[in-house]
């Protein structure tokens, strides 16, 4: 019987944005006077506190998957005003800390993310990947004891809470059609990020299999989200494989409950 290997799968850090992942030593701007800005410092704090937790509750892993948008990039559709770290040399810097807090001496594997974020006319990623000597690319198949991982950073979103089921079964399909065609693997587990929730679908034809989106690492706080309705998640993934079957567990914190503003 082969080990058994515990798998961690994290997306959309978004390192530099003001609700970015970021960790106390490489977070020292609390914002001044500016009562938004002091509100986004102790969130993040509170954000990287939930996810230190789970890094310990998680403990060594084997494997880490690291799907994409992992800097927030310039921002030139906000102007750059959401974002605590301008230069996209300071955000690798402070992606490359997250991963190197995981547990354990894990490979990585990296996806890139949307051009936006982490460069249409570079690939900033891959300066993540080569600081932490992790493999990247644009969408990879593993075989983990047995089980083949098939993974990619992209996913249409969709307005309506059974759209999002509806896009990952999409994806699913997709793999089917591309393995009946004789050039690649059936994957047991499709992964998939971009769109800041968690969802999911799964069966069992010739052998177990699941899909699904991955939380986010970025928190709820951007311009972006001022336009958009749908819930959105933080969280990450933990995957556990021995002999060709494999656990699921899905790690999700929420915000605070906020109560409406009293107007009197």
């Amino acid at each position: 019987m082969r080990k058994s290997k515990k798998i961690l799968v994290i997306s959309d850090t978004h390192c530099g944005h003001r609700s970015g992942l970021i960790s106390p030593e490489m977070d020292s701007r609390p914002g001044g006077g500016n009562t938004d800005a002091l509100e986004r410092f102790a969130f993040r704090r509170w954000h990287w506190d939930k996810f230190s937790s789970v890094l310990d509750t998680v403990g060594k892993v084997d494997i880490v998957i690291a799907n994409g948008d992992l800097i927030d990039g310039p921002e030139p559709g906000s102007g750059g005003t959401e974002l605590i770290l301008v230069d996209r040399q300071d955000q690798v810097a402070v992606a490359t800390d997250v991963l190197k807090h995981i547990k354990g001496s894990p490979k990585f594997f990296l996806s890139y993310g949307t051009g936006y974020h982490t460069g249409n006319v570079e690939d900033w990623e891959r300066d993540i990947a080569k600081a932490i000597g992790g493999k990247i690319g644009d969408e990879d198949n593993i075989s983990v004891n047995g089980v083949v991982i098939n993974y990619r950073h992209h996913l249409s979103g969709s307005s309506v809470p059974h759209g999002r089921f509806t896009a990952i079964a999409r994806e699913k399909l997709w793999k089917d059609i591309w393995a009946l065609r004789g050039e690649y693997p059936t994957s047991n587990i499709i992964i998939r990020s971009h769109v800041h929730y968690h969802s999911a679908i799964s069966g069992y034809d010739i052998g177990p299999w699941i899909a699904f989106s991955t939380p986010a690492l970025q928190g709820y706080h951007s311009k972006y989200s001022r336009r958009v309705t749908g819930t959105v998640d933080m969280g990450v993934v933990l995957l556990e494989i021995e002999d060709g079957d494999f656990s699921f567990r899905p790690i999700i914190w929420r915000q605070e409950f906020k109560a409406p503003v009293d107007a009197g």
